[in-house]
């Protein structure tokens, strides 16, 4: 479905609806009630089977002509749980698995497919919290680890919360993204979301710091700020030494909800900028029906 004409790379997130590729998780309630070995040993299965369905799905974008993946946070699971946390080296599979993740990267890399991470809504750069920042960290650090391992060269977060002070809040995020070694601080993106933080607000924390700016159209749409679509995708664009990487979603029930928030399980046309059209950029589509959504999409992108 790649489309020349529109010079789009066009973003798979996570997870399949139709196609027969999963990736699977461990649950610590289980995996505690085991002994060391055990847990290893189930953990290591996981991270295996994950890794043979990473290669599937770099391998059903490039048939489908799909240019980008969002690989799911959760491919190495219970990777930083306080109690059940391991080294990869530790898992008795390790040589395999190993050679596995190393084959799947080199894939995407001759295949040109583009991998990114987007860790969940509870890493946070802006929290006063030392514990919430250390776990933030230590999500950040197993993301640039894994992001590291698959080539994947964006590692997407939002700004986090407000705290009742906009200001300190951000202003905690940019001393913390100077602290971070550069596997992280090299990959690390900032998007804009549809509560607290507009692309106003993190277009200058990303001028001070160099961290790219993602532009997340709907997300912008819920939470306006005064700026221009277009206006935003320029500066977006510009803070990109490489491919810039944007979001799209349509809201579930329309933008006459009461909450346009949630997303709908495919794409409306309409709701992809004009501006967007001509760009060269990636465009991780964010919609329930994954790779239904995308196919239609494009159908629809070619009758246009």
């Amino acid at each position: 479905m790649s489309n020349q004409r529109l010079g789009i790379r066009w973003g798979l997130c996570c997870l399949f609806k139709e196609e027969p590729i999963t990736f699977a998780i461990r649950q610590a309630t289980h995996l505690g009630k085991l002994d060391r070995p055990r847990q290893l040993a189930q953990l290591s299965a996981t991270v295996l089977h994950n890794g043979n369905s990473l290669i599937r799905a770099i391998e059903f974008c490039h048939r489908q002509g799909i240019g980008g993946f969002r690989v799911n946070s959760r491919i190495f699971p219970l990777k930083t749980h306080p109690q059940l946390g391991y080294l990869l080296e530790e898992l008795p599979e390790y040589d395999l698995l190993d050679q596995t993740y190393q084959q799947a990267a080199v894939l995407a890399a001759r295949l040109d497919i583009r991998l990114t991470f987007h860790p969940d809504q509870f890493t946070l750069l802006s929290s006063a919290d030392a514990g919430v920042t250390a776990r933030s960290l230590a999500e950040l650090a197993y993301h640039g680890e894994a992001a590291e391992r698959i080539g994947a060269d964006v590692i997407t977060l939002h700004g986090g919360g407000g705290y009742g002070d906009k200001p300190a809040a951000l202003g905690r995020v940019v001393a913390l993204i100077e602290r971070l070694p550069d596997s992280i601080r090299s990959r690390l993106a900032l998007e804009n979301d549809d509560r607290v933080y507009t692309p106003a607000d993190l277009l200058p924390v990303c001028a001070a710091t160099g961290i790219p700016f993602i532009y997340d159209v709907h997300h912008h749409r819920c939470h306006p700020d005064g700026l221009a679509i277009e206006e935003v995708s320029e500066r977006a664009c510009s803070t990109w030494a490489r491919e810039p990487l944007f979001h799209l979603s349509s809201p579930k029930e329309g933008w006459q909800a009461a909450n346009p928030r949630p997303h709908h399980d495919f794409i409306d046309i309409d709701d992809l900028p004009q501006c967007w059209r001509h760009l060269r950029i990636t465009i991780e589509v964010e919609a329930k029906a994954k790779e239904i959504a995308l196919k239609k999409l494009a159908d629809e992108l070619s009758a246009a």
